[in-house]
Formats: structure tokens, C-alpha cells, sequence
């Protein structure tokens, strides 16, 4: 008999019940066969057994194989293998399904498992797709890390960079790593930018250090100062020291908030001392003060009352005389009421100052002399005009009476203004 032939009647009978056990046979003492596309292959004997039984145990060792293929496609379908992982599981199960002492369609595993390369390569390219990607995001996040680590290593944010470098650094520990040349070279710029930044912090609180201690010393120079002048009764002098006095504390700087804050107490304990006993004189004074800026009060509202409006100057001069004489005899005025009565007494002043003008004005003869001038001087210029502008018309040169009429009207308001001006003389 042709056994190739009887293999290939069988496998194709076989393919088409398509059943497990369809790929196996027993003999009379339990040894069961499989058959494959290399021929049959012995894989066990179950001894006492029936045919169908025999065939059972080995078939569902096939169904195990099964189970395994099927849930390494659905594994690789589902990313979650790598492909380099997925590899060496097909080739495991093909070599597992090569020599399984099993019943069923071996050679359909094999195929199934090589029709899964083609997935592998994809997912491989789409692996390398993704793992470029992500070093991609990787490297453009470390550059914008190392980006504001260079930025806060040249600025001052003393107290907020120091807690940004903590956040960026445990950031940076938490990103993968990309490849080495790069990684290490935006490592090396992170690290040098906080290096530096730590160094410039350093030498910027020991500047700040030695700034604090020169502003303590001053202080303290300043309050020793202080002692000295507390008990001066030179009021002006000494409160303009104590200003001086303060412009320094000013200008020293922070000496550190404890050290100010006790410094300070003592300071402003000194200058209360002083401007207290200062008040005390001056408010002992206050009552004085106001008794005479009653009394000037008085005097002004009854000079403002005779004088104006000034009617008659020499009347006015005399009591302005008077009012200073005794307005003069008063002691001094709260210094808020100073400028109010001095611009009162101007007013006065003010006001006598211009009917003087005033009355000389109407008063000087060469001023009325010229005013009166003027007026004859416009006067016959426009009866100047009026002769030649009618000659013009008479000629009928319209354009020259038009321009001549234009040139009296000037000359007419002209001598409105100098008719007013000595209108005034005569008042």
C-alpha cells in the first residue's frame, strides 16, 4: 500500500471533521498515534483503556496547547506583551507543540502561531513609534526643565528656586531616560545651573549676613546718639537731629526682624522721650497762641471793614498804619494759622497798592496827554480814509474803496479802545 497517499486520504478527512481526536488513532494495546504533516507520530499508550478514552486523555493535552495559543494572540493583540517577549513565547509553543504528546491539529497551531509574525513585525515598528515618541516628549520635557533651571540660576528668587530645583529634581528622577549623549548632556546643563545656583544663593545670604551686621552696628551708633540728645530742651535743633537720626535708621537697612524689632523699641523710646517733653512746652504755649490769633482776627475783620473797598486812599493809608501798628504788638499764632492771616494782611496791602495805582493813573497829565493823542491821531487818519475811499468810488475803482473801507473799519476800532482810554482819565 502507498503510505504517503493513505496520509494524505487521512489528514484530508481529517481536516474536514476537523475534530481533535479526528488526528489520532489507537491500537488493540492502547498505544495512541497522531498523524501530521511529517507523518505519525507515537505519543503514548493508554494500556486498559478503550479507544475513545485513549483518545480523550491525549486530546485534551491538545486543548491545554490550544488554550496556550489562543491566549498568546490575545495577549499580543492586546499590546501587553513586548514584541521581543512575544517572540520567544511563539517559538517556546512551537517547539512545545513539535513534541507534545498530544491529539489534535498540531500542524493548525504551528500555522496559527506563524500567522502572528506579521502582528510582531507591526507591532514592533508601532513599538519603536511609541518608545520614539516618547523619548521625543522626554527630551522636550527635560529641555524645558533645563530651560528654567538656567533661568533661576541667573535670577534672585532666593526662597521660591530653591523649592522649584526640589520639584524640578524629583521631576527628573521620574522621567525615563533617553538615549545616553543626550540624556547626559541636559543632565550636565541641569546640574551646573544648580550648582550655580546654589553657590550664587550661598554668597548672596552671606553678603546679606554681613549687611545685617553693619546695620546693627549702625543702629546701635545711631541710639547711643540717641541717649545723648533725649533730654535737650534745643527744640528745633534737636528735632531736626532726631530727623537726620531716623533718615540713617532708614538707610542702614534691615539688621534681621529680632534684632530691628529690639532696636527699634529702644529707638522710638528715645524719640518719644524727647518730642513728649516737646509737646508739653508747646501745648503750655497753644493757649497763647490762639488768644493772639483771636486778637488778630479781630483786627483784621475791622481794618477790612474801614478800608474796603478803598474809596479814599490817604483815609485808607492812615488806617492800614494803624492796624499794623497793632496787629505788629501781638505775640506769635498757631503755626496753621500763619499763612491764612499773612494772606489776609497782602489782600489790605494789595488792595491800597491799587487804588494808588489807580488814582495816579487818572491822575498823570502826560498819560491823559497821550491818550488824547492817540484818539486825534485814529480820528484823522479814518477822515483820511474816508476822503480817499470816496475818491475811489467816484473813479469807479471799486477794489481800492473796498480795501480803504477795510482799513477804516480797522482804524475804527482802533480808536474805540484809545476813546476808552481816555474816557477813563475823566472818571
Amino acid at each position: 500500500m502507498n503510505t504517503n497517499r493513505s496520509l494524505s486520504g487521512k489528514m484530508g478527512r481529517m481536516t474536514e471533521s476537523a475534530g481533535p481526536a479526528s488526528f489520532g488513532r489507537v491500537e488493540e494495546d492502547g498505544t495512541v498515534y497522531v498523524l501530521t504533516s511529517a507523518g505519525e507520530r507515537r505519543v503514548g499508550q493508554v494500556p486498559d483503556a478503550d479507544e475513545s478514552e485513549a483518545l480523550a486523555f491525549f486530546v485534551r493535552r491538545f486543548e491545554s496547547l490550544e488554550t496556550e495559543v489562543n491566549l498568546l494572540s490575545q495577549r499580543i493583540e492586546s499590546g501587553s506583551l513586548s514584541p521581543e517577549e512575544a517572540r520567544k513565547s511563539i517559538n517556546h509553543l512551537k517547539t512545545s507543540i513539535g513534541e507534545a504528546s498530544a491529539v489534535g491539529d498540531l500542524d493548525g497551531l504551528v500555522i496559527r502561531l506563524e500567522a502572528l509574525t506579521p502582528q510582531l513585525a507591526a507591532a514592533q515598528e508601532a513599538r519603536k513609534a511609541e518608545r520614539a515618541a516618547q523619548n521625543e516628549q522626554t527630551r522636550a520635557a527635560k529641555e524645558a526643565m533645563v530651560a528654567e533651571a538656567e533661568k533661576l540660576a541667573a535670577g534672585n528668587d532666593w526662597r521660591g528656586g530653591v523649592n522649584r530645583f526640589r520639584v524640578l529634581l524629583e521631576e527628573w528622577k521620574a522621567l525615563p531616560r533617553i538615549d545616553r549623549a543626550t540624556d547626559d548632556e541636559l543632565w550636565h546643563r541641569f546640574s551646573t545651573a544648580r550648582t550655580t545656583y546654589t553657590r550664587r544663593r550661598k554668597a548672596q545670604f552671606a553678603s546679606e549676613n554681613e549687611r545685617r551686621e553693619a546695620a546693627r552696628r549702625i543702629k546701635e551708633q545711631i541710639i547711643e546718639r540717641s541717649r545723648q540728645i533725649a533730654d535737650s530742651t534745643d527744640w528745633a535743633q534737636t528735632a531736626a537731629e532726631f530727623r537726620d537720626l531716623m533718615n540713617q535708621w532708614r538707610a542702614a537697612g534691615g539688621a534681621g526682624r529680632d534684632v530691628d524689632d529690639k532696636l527699634w523699641a529702644e529707638f522710638r523710646g528715645l524719640q518719644d522721650q524727647f518730642f513728649d517733653a516737646r509737646s508739653a512746652v508747646f501745648n503750655a504755649a497753644e493757649t497763647e497762641f490762639r488768644e493772639n490769633l483771636a486778637a488778630k482776627q479781630k483786627l483784621l475783620e475791622e481794618a477790612e471793614a474801614a478800608m474796603l473797598p478803598v474809596t479814599d486812599v490817604k483815609v485808607a493809608k492812615d488806617a492800614f498804619r494803624e492796624f499794623l501798628a497793632s496787629y505788629n504788638q501781638l505775640g506769635k499764632v498757631p503755626r496753621e494759622a500763619i499763612r491764612p492771616l499773612e494772606g489776609r494782611v497782602r489782600a489790605l496791602e494789595q488792595a491800597l497798592r491799587s487804588a494808588e495805582e489807580e488814582e495816579w493813573r487818572r491822575t498823570d497829565p502826560e498819560a491823559r496827554k497821550r491818550a488824547s493823542d492817540t484818539v486825534e491821531m485814529f480820528s484823522a487818519q479814518i477822515e483820511k480814509l474816508t476822503e480817499q475811499a470816496e475818491a475811489a468810488e467816484r473813479r469807479g475803482d471799486r477794489s481800492k474803496a473796498a480795501k480803504t473801507r477795510e482799513s477804516i473799519k480797522t482804524y475804527t476800532e482802533w480808536l474805540a479802545q484809545a476813546q476808552k482810554t481816555l474816557d477813563e482819565f475823566s472818571a
